[in-house]
């Protein structure tokens, strides 16, 4: 029974639900400790358990856990060696039971994963500076319930205002949109949009833009807990079973009309790009071939770019399935400034781009390629926004 209590109340402090009145009751350990090396050091309190690890994204390739050490004060511990500059997320094992570290309150939910995260910096330049929240001006974070006459619903969305935004000077906008179980939230809790955002601008590297980041699952309202179902355990298919009146392709002028009427935004094509991550790139891929002449900036990230013989049969009032090729010369017609592809060579999405690259190679149609290490994470993700946000507007 001791057992059980020990691991119940570090699973609750690691979310705040015991707060001060825990304080007194056991030893302060700090973890994670970022050192002066690069290197980081875990520390676990639990003089009853038998084995402790740790996992993170820092050591994912190897997939191996790091195992601790129990030192006499019951506090286990394990350094690891020096890390790149880059924003890590990480959880304990527990004799076999997995936990997030209650010692750190840093945490982010990926569809209903709950991980620890922390930074490695060692210079104002690399990639971990760009994610962390540093002493500049800094840009407003909301979100905002819009109407969406499409699919029928009240819909919710997360914005990025930068931080000149003063309701008098228009701005661009980039529409960003997130993966398969993502929502919402997810490009600004995971994808660090708002720190990234902020840096980049304050450095001059990328023009400031209004961000916005809409819940591309046309079945669902708002993230978990966020609308009228409550909160359900999220999964990445929740309520799809309902079937939606439309598709988010073909609802997403509902989002460009509402931002349109209710900030200063530049309404022409050359103010408007629209990028996506995995899902999010298949729906930035299917609204370049809807709206031809409403953007001019599209970025794929690892994106699920179905082809012909891939779409999908039988979508409600989907009009991707019509005219492939049709729809693929009038857009390359128009000429948009930018259409760019980016994915990591050990994505699971790699043939798909492939065929992708091939057909717009055989119809000469121009765009550009990024490819780098690593497969479908996070990681990647943050580096495509960063330079796809240096790319457009100038």
């Amino acid at each position: 029974m001791k057992r059980i209590i020990t691991l119940a109340v570090c699973g609750l402090l690691a979310v705040g639900s015991f707060g001060q009145q825990q304080l007194g009751q056991r030893p302060r350990v700090q973890s994670p400790v970022v050192n002066a090396d690069g290197t980081v050091t875990f520390n676990f309190f639990d003089p009853s358990a038998q084995s402790v690890s740790v996992f993170g994204d820092f050591n994912e390739i190897s997939g191996q856990k790091l195992d601790m050490t129990k030192q006499d004060n019951g506090v286990w511990t394990v350094t690891t060696s020096p890390l790149a500059p880059e924003l890590y997320s990480y959880s304990l094992t527990v004799d076999g039971q997995r936990f997030i570290d209650p010692a750190n309150s840093y945490v982010n939910r990926d569809i209903s994963t709950l991980s620890n995260i922390f930074i490695v910096s060692k210079t104002d330049s690399d990639k971990g500076h760009l994610y962390a929240v540093n002493n500049v001006p800094h840009g407003t974070l909301s979100r905002v319930w819009y109407d969406s006459p499409t699919l029928g619903q009240q819909r919710r969305m997360t914005i990025y205002l930068p931080p000149t935004y003063d309701g008098k000077k228009r701005f661009p906008v980039m529409y960003l949109l997130h993966g398969h179980g993502g929502d919402e939230t997810a490009w600004g809790d995971l994808g660090r949009t708002s720190q990234i955002m902020d840096n980049l601008i304050a450095e001059g590297k990328c023009v400031p833009m209004i961000v916005v980041m809409p819940n591309g699952n046309p079945t669902c309202n708002a993230a978990p807990g966020w609308w009228h179902e409550g909160m359900y355990t999220p999964d990445g298919n929740a309520f799809n079973q309902r079937g939606a009146k439309s598709t988010m392709e073909e609802s997403f002028m509902d989002i460009v009309n509402y931002i349109d009427s209710h900030y200063k935004t530049i309404k022409k094509r050359e103010a408007r790009a629209v990028t996506g991550l995995s899902m999010g790139g298949g729906h930035t891929f299917g609204i370049s071939r809807l709206y031809p002449q409403v953007f001019d900036y599209y970025g794929l990230q690892s994106a699920a770019c179905r082809m012909p013989r891939e779409l999908m049969p039988n979508t409600p009032n989907s009009k991707l399935n019509e005219d492939f090729d049709g729809q693929m010369a009038r857009l390359f017609a128009s000429k948009p400034k930018l259409f760019w592809i980016a994915i990591g060579k050990d994505d699971f999405l790699m043939q798909m781009n492939t065929d992708l690259r091939h057909y717009l190679d055989d119809h000469h149609y121009p765009y550009e390629y990024y490819e780098n290490d690593g497969g479908h994470i996070w990681r990647n993700w943050r580096i495509y926004l960063t330079m796809f946000a240096q790319k457009i507007f100038k």
